[in-house]
């Protein structure tokens, strides 16, 4: 299987590049806001768990969203070309955690596609997307403070990502299909 890590800061584009993955490559895309908020609607066992460090104001357990990931993956079935993993992981343990479960189904990470964009443009596109989406979340204080908490989280999982051989960087600015012929290279490559 085909799976892939899209790492970048909020706003660098991860949404944008994994809709184009997925439909070059047909892979499923695993987000995990996205998982997080269908399992809470659905009202699963792990949903309510995770509803509970949320309703709190908490970061739900590594351990937690590892179990939700698991679900979601298995739910897949094994006819699947691979995945994109988007939001996760965000931290060493996090990525650590992610592949002993990959292991567990004889599978691993097969690139994490690193867009990098510098803090003044991801804010100029955080508040641009704020105007056009109406996002509350999408203010240039708040884009700040999400940046800085990005930096210190997960510039040690980049470098993990590089040591383990993993990590390829991708300039996340310019035309969109141009950085995505960038992503294809890379991801041909290991396919």
């Amino acid at each position: 299987m085909l799976n892939i890590v899209i790492f970048g800061a909020p706003g660098s584009g991860k949404g944008t590049q994994s809709d184009k993955i997925i439909e070059e490559y047909g892979v499923a895309h695993i987000s995990t806001g996205d998982v997080l908020r269908e399992e809470i609607k659905k009202g699963t066992e792990l949903g309510k768990l995770a509803a509970s460090y949320i309703d709190e104001g908490n970061f739900i357990p590594d351990s937690l969203m590892i179990q939700i990931l698991a679900a979601v993956l298995d739910a897949l079935g094994k006819d699947i070309k691979g995945v994109i993993f988007d939001g996760f992981p965000r931290t060493i343990p996090q990525a650590l955690a992610l592949d002993e479960m990959l292991a567990d189904r004889d599978e691993e990470i097969s690139t994490v596609i690193g867009l990098e964009v510098d803090d003044a443009e991801l804010i100029h596109r955080i508040v641009l997307r704020g105007r056009t989406s109406g996002r509350a979340d999408d203010n240039e204080h708040t884009a700040r403070h999400r940046l800085e908490n990005y930096h210190h989280m997960t510039q040690p999982l980049k470098k993990y990502y590089i040591d383990e051989g993993k990590y390829v960087s991708i300039p996340g600015v310019g035309d969109i299909n141009e950085i995505f012929s960038h992503i294809k290279k890379v991801i041909d490559a290991v396919k």
